[in-house]
């Protein structure tokens, strides 16, 4: 039940204490001139108690009990998507997979920054998750990115660009009941953001904010440890990923996605893809995440409000098509480039689609 719950909306207004201050985090040596190394402090961590709103949503992971969809969508190409073509007018007809606006803001343009946290200082980027900021790029530049358009209510290219990044390094807590180390908790996660939105002043819609967790770090919601992204303890392996929203009360309001090591059973794409299972993996997830934060940044956005099974699910819930154990992603060419890439849903269409 809970796997189930958990692709509905999630919202709380409090939240508590993380425990960042157990795991030493020491900035990381700079690798660009646009890579930042801070430290989250004690002050970040009161921020976080002090937040007046939190709103999260998770991509559930493909568990073996999670329950088989029922036909109310149109079925997906295993490999290649054809193109959407252009609405000639709105719909005059709902389909149960359509989603509803709820009054809330939409992202028009944003910059997204990566965040990566390293176990001490043992990963690469390239080793650990391929090339997210590259993919960023890519998928900022590309038609794909357009399916956002009609909630939005903008068509112009080069809306969603690359900023900067920042890396930590940190030496993981000591193991905990069912884990193999102390879980991260979204608190910590909040922690680290406020730490990096505080020393570059980038808050707001037009930015967001991607942490990626390196592979063997298990991170819940919060320190009960039941709802989590944590492939060693099935029992409490909920999620895959999830973007959410914060208001701080010094710097304001921060959205962010973690993005937990997605080459693991449950979360990881099935074989055969253009670039390798870590590679489409990561970027799969982070393409879902990506454009529900700007159709839906605050849960108040674009959301499926039909009581059909569907309700609560976001513009990539509906399309996050899966086979046992795998997520099954089409093959998509964004520039010169083929990636392995969920689609994602279009109310004019009806139907999930991808543009190339």
């Amino acid at each position: 039940m809970l796997a189930v719950s958990i692709s509905r909306r999630i919202l709380s207004i409090a939240m508590c204490a993380g425990f960042l201050g157990s795991l030493a985090l020491i900035p990381s040596h700079a690798q660009s001139s646009n890579e930042l190394a801070v430290r989250p402090s004690a002050a970040d961590r009161a921020a976080v108690r002090q937040v007046t709103h939190l709103s999260r949503h998770a991509r559930p992971a493909n568990l073996d009990l999670a329950p088989a969809r029922t036909g109310t969508l149109p079925a997906h190409p295993a490999s290649a998507a054809a193109p959407a073509a252009a609405p000639s007018s709105p719909p005059l007809a709902r389909s149960p997979g359509d989603l509803s606006y709820h009054g809330g803001a939409v992202v028009e343009f944003t910059e997204s920054h990566a965040i990566y946290l390293n176990p001490n200082g043992s990963c690469t980027i390239a080793s650990c998750w391929g090339d997210p900021e590259g993919f960023l790029t890519d998928l900022g530049r590309s038609e794909f990115i357009h399916a956002v358009d009609q909630y939005v209510g903008l068509n112009s290219d080069n809306r969603y660009t690359v900023g900067g990044r920042a890396t930590f390094k940190f030496k993981p807590g000591p193991a905990s009941p069912g884990f193999a180390s102390t879980p991260f908790t979204d608190a910590d996660m909040l922690a680290v953001v406020h730490a990096v939105a505080s020393a570059t002043g980038e808050t707001g819609y037009t930015h967001i904010y991607h942490v990626f967790l390196p592979p063997g770090t298990d991170e819940c919601f919060d320190s009960s440890f039941t709802v989590c992204y944590s492939p060693d303890n099935l029992n409490s392996f909920v999620f895959c990923a999830y973007h959410g929203s914060v208001d701080f009360t010094d710097i304001g309001h921060v959205l962010y996605t973690v993005e937990p090591y997605q080459n693991v059973r449950s979360c990881h794409v099935r074989t055969g893809t253009p670039n390798g299972q870590l590679v489409d993996s990561t970027n799969n997830v982070l393409s879902h995440e990506l454009i529900e934060v700007i159709t839906d940044p605050d849960g108040t956005g674009w959301w499926n409000s039909m009581d059909n099974g569907l309700k609560g699910e976001e513009i990539g819930d509906e399309c996050s098509f899966v086979i046992p154990h795998f997520f099954d992603p089409s093959t998509i060419r964004i520039g010169r480039r083929q990636y392995a890439l969920q689609l994602e849903y279009d109310n004019f269409e009806h139907a999930c689609t991808a543009r190339e």
